[in-house]
């Protein structure tokens, strides 16, 4: 009886140039994330720059939503990289509870997101790429939950892929934002200003990865070359 042959997609991404910018996106989401908590949990500090504090009164005055919001992604990202791992994919029943739990999570995250979307601090144009990039991760992952119960893995992964890639554009942002703040005395931009900006360069840049990957490197759902 003959053997299938595993297809590249069924392991995590070999090349560094795949891996590392993927953890380094997770470890400056995970930083951000917790940034956000401690901003809203604890007293304001009084030697953050003027920006910066600005931001952090903006997100407390919807803090229920925004820690909604920001501690299952924290989850999210913290598990993340154990759905690549070797090791974890190997045992099935662990790797299926991995799964499950970012499902769950990603699915939070996307209904949030659209609550704090009504508040943006970029105006229309961040609400606007919120929008669009929360109602794609949503889809995907909707996409990714019917072919994981359905066990059709080979789509699963797919379209989980395609999820992480647009969730991973809030961590793309940072080093935009970043960007700004530092030149904002030049500049003069606000924050109300460049966020939507970040927003749309950020998460088009880790959407746009997502997709390349998908098309260069992995099959497609029915196993024939990409």
């Amino acid at each position: 009886m003959p053997t299938s042959t595993p297809t590249r997609f069924s392991n995590p991404p070999a090349s560094a140039l795949i891996w590392t910018p993927f953890l380094i996106l997770c470890l400056i989401a995970a930083a951000a994330a917790l940034r956000r908590i401690a901003a809203l949990v604890l007293p304001p500090s009084a030697t953050a720059p003027p920006q910066l504090q600005a931001l952090d009164i903006a997100f407390a005055a919807s803090k229920a939503r925004t820690l909604a919001h920001v501690v299952p992604a924290l989850a999210f990202i913290l598990i993340l990289p154990a759905w690549f791992s070797r090791r974890i994919r190997a045992n099935t029943a662990l790797h299926r509870r991995v799964t499950i739990a970012l499902l769950v999570l990603g699915a939070i995250i996307g209904v949030t997101a659209l609550s704090l979307s009504t508040t943006p601090v970029g105006g229309i144009t961040e609400q606007s790429a919120t929008l669009l990039y929360d109602f794609i991760f949503l889809f995907s992952l909707t996409r990714a939950a019917a072919a994981f119960f359905s066990n059709n893995q080979q789509t699963h992964r797919l379209w989980m892929t395609r999820a992480i890639a647009v969730l991973l554009g809030i961590a793309a942002t940072r080093p935009v934002m970043g960007v700004f703040f530092a030149t904002a005395s030049r500049t003069h931009l606000t924050p109300h200003q460049f966020f939507g900006i970040a927003f749309w360069i950020g998460f088009t840049s880790t959407f746009l990865a997502g997709e390349l990957y998908l098309r260069y490197r992995a099959p497609n759902p029915e196993g024939a070359p990409s």
